[in-house]
């Protein structure tokens, strides 16, 4: 993942959200990334499953930092999911029995089965508000993390807070599942024109024994600042960007 949360690859992420502070750029920074960092053996792969978000905005703000996601996608290199479509008539688990086999397809058709790849869900709180339920999507991520983790990729799943405080069952259900959690959320004061919101780094039950990657509790949590080119990341009392 992109610096300063700089995840190796391999994991389950969960990125939560709030109204007031959404995650998106945590989601294309890290698209963003993954194209531009270099993979050791074979070019680095992504699948977007979107539910939200329309290509054109992908395709828009990647081009922001000269990747091309159109010819990514061309070569084979990037393949997006409108996951709505994707669904099957049935309901409860089944209804994603064709997303995952699509999601499947896509890994076993690949050229380089070494390939670095990322996953990404974008996002999994929208399938809930359209009637799907808690244990149907709890079943479904946990049949992709383990494909993630056969196929030793990189899963991202962004999920919407609605009451920080009282986390919601899928929540619980899905951080059960992760090895990160990032925690994307506002400002205490409220937004302001210097600050959009801040960025925590949590280990999740899921964590390797042994990690490199430098935590961030909510006390230490990086704050950021979205502009027109991306995201600038400072340290708190300071207006200075860190990366």
């Amino acid at each position: 993942m992109f610096p300063p949360l700089n995840l190796p690859d391999g994991v389950l992420a969960l990125i939560t959200d709030e109204l007031p502070s959404p995650a998106d750029f945590v989601l294309h920074q890290s698209i963003i990334s993954n194209f531009k960092l270099p993979a050791k053996d074979s070019k680095r792969k992504a699948v977007i499953l979107s539910v939200s978000e329309s290509w054109t905005r992908w395709q828009a703000i990647a081009a922001k930092s000269n990747v091309n996601l159109n010819q990514l996608k061309d070569s084979g290199s990037l393949h997006l999911i409108d996951v709505v479509p994707s669904l099957g008539p049935s309901e409860g688990s089944d209804a994603f029995r064709a997303l995952f086999d699509k999601i499947t397809s896509i890994f076993d058709a690949t050229e380089s089965p070494s390939a670095p790849t990322l996953v990404i869900l974008d996002d999994i709180t929208a399938l809930e508000w359209i009637g799907h339920s808690t244990l149907a999507l709890s079943r479904f991520c946990r049949a992709l993390r383990a494909l993630c983790l056969k196929k030793n990729a990189t899963l991202l799943i962004r999920h919407h807070l609605i009451t920080p405080e009282e986390p919601d069952a899928l929540f619980r259900l899905l951080y059960q599942m992760c090895s990160y959690h990032v925690d994307v959320r506002p400002l205490a004061s409220g937004r302001s024109g210097a600050v959009s919101g801040e960025v925590a780094l949590h280990a999740g039950p899921s964590l390797p024994p042994t990690t490199s990657v430098k935590l961030m509790p909510r006390s230490t949590a990086l704050q950021y600042r979205l502009t027109e080119s991306g995201v600038v990341f400072f340290e708190r009392g300071s207006s200075r960007g860190v990366l």
